[in-house]
């Protein structure tokens, strides 16, 4: 890459140079820069804006700023609100982090020159307080912004939750005071509290779509009824299991809110044995099915196995299962029999008992299921092969490992993907556990 006023040769043909070479070299330039382009030479400080601007949008930050010094239009193009839209604040400690750090003076350029530009902006920040103290003092200084989207992301914990309360709510009450036209929000691992809820709803009520806030200690149930009972517009919220009740389901179900499209349910053990996990009536479930029938519930399991007997003992209308830590065969057998709209189920690990039965009976009564996935688990090839049989060809995504599948009398791993093949409709194969 040189400097403008520069010639850079893109195309000389020697004296030996035969017809079918130039002629690929033709398309080739043809087929980049277009057919008016094909000229000997070119004035890169000349190309079209549209053209740098869509250079410049396949670069990285650092990258783009190199490019920006190249001549003085480049740098026209640079400041072009459009690329302004979408950014990322990545902060960390260079000790500490593999994260690239954006220069602090690049922070102030764009805070001075964009920060009325940014619509969708994101905050990626390692685990140290100083790297969150820093997200929150940007964000304290984006007064003029309109903002769309915002995320707070913890690459490792603690991070924001380190963080004062008061610094951080200070800070997200100017993105919510001056936004006014925010549709998504993530702050999972935040210290989020009502009063900064409150102002999030008195400022974005009609706006806010996506609301994703697990593992936010400082928010309470009355808390995320008033974000129920005033953003008419929501779609998608994401929330820990100690914040859901039988009230916040109902206030969800009421007949002057929109259809609810996603609720993601975080079911996290945070004192093993010291806290009880409380019950959902299936009356309540079953109003909000029937107020937004299309809802995905989808839940994240990480307990102890002691720690599930609440769950799934009546009717659940949840439509997507992750365990992410050991589940028994018992607890299989109620996903079985208790789950009817069940669209997908993994399993990370069970033990040393083959679930044959169990995934029959999940088949069997779960008319919807399309998507399993089974981690550190048993299940003979026969009982395996029985499952897929039942389900047929509307098993869109099955991943298995190999080392789950236990070979019998009848099936070797061999003949078990030839069968599975054919009941799907497709090759399939079960997935190996990579050996690097």
């Amino acid at each position: 890459m040189k400097r403008a006023g520069h010639k850079v040769v893109v195309g000389t043909e020697a004296p030996q140079t035969s017809h079918t070479s130039k002629k690929q070299k033709t398309n080739f330039y043809g087929s980049v820069l277009g057919e008016g382009a094909l000229c000997p030479s070119m004035d890169w400080g000349s190309l079209p804006h549209h053209v740098i601007l869509r250079v410049f949008q396949f670069l990285t930050l650092v990258d783009r700023a190199r490019a920006s010094s190249v001549c003085r239009r480049w740098n026209e193009v640079f400041h072009i609100p459009d690329l302004w839209r979408r950014f990322e604040f990545e902060l960390s400690q260079p000790a500490t982090s593999y994260l690239k750090s954006t220069h602090p003076d690049l922070i102030q350029q764009i805070i001075k020159r964009h920060a009325d530009h940014l619509q969708y902006v994101s905050f990626k920040v390692d685990s140290s307080t100083e790297s969150a103290e820093a997200a929150c003092d940007i964000l304290s200084q984006l007064v003029n912004c309109s903002i769309k989207t915002l995320g707070l992301i913890s690459t490792a914990k603690p991070s924001f939750m380190n963080v004062s309360k008061a610094h951080f709510a200070s800070a997200l009450t100017v993105v919510f005071v001056n936004s006014k036209s925010l549709s998504s929000i993530k702050v999972d691992d935040t210290p989020l509290d009502d009063p900064s809820l409150k102002v999030l709803v008195a400022n974005n009520s009609d706006t806010l779509k996506l609301l994703k806030m697990s593992s936010c200690p400082h928010v309470s149930p009355a808390g995320i009824l008033c974000v129920a009972d005033q953003c008419h517009g929501l779609k998608e919220l994401a929330l820990n299991y100690y914040i859901l009740s039988d009230e916040l389901l109902l206030a969800l179900s009421s007949e002057k809110h929109v259809d609810l499209e996603h609720l993601r349910i975080d079911v996290v053990s945070e004192n093993p044995g010291q806290v009880e996990f409380h019950p959902i009536k299936k009356q309540s479930w079953d109003a909000l099915v029937k107020h937004s029938p299309q809802v995905n519930i989808v839940m994240y399991f990480f307990l102890y196995e002691e720690e599930f007997d609440v769950f799934f003992r009546e009717e659940t209308p949840v439509t997507h299962v992750y365990f992410g830590r050991a589940v028994s065969k018992a607890m299989l057998g109620r996903i079985g029999m208790n789950c009817p709209r069940l669209i997908e189920l993994v399993v990370c690990a069970n033990g040393l008992q083959p679930l044959d039965q169990e995934l029959i009976q999940i088949a069997q009564r779960c008319k919807n299921l399309t998507a399993m996935g089974l981690g550190e688990c048993e299940v003979t090839c026969r009982g395996f092969l029985e499952f897929v049989k039942v389900c047929g060809g509307r098993l869109t995504q099955l991943s298995i490992m190999e080392e789950v599948l236990i070979p019998d009398s009848d099936y070797t791993l061999d003949r078990l993907h030839l069968e599975v093949s054919k009941h799907l409709g497709r090759m399939w194969f079960p997935d190996m556990m990579p050996t690097w």
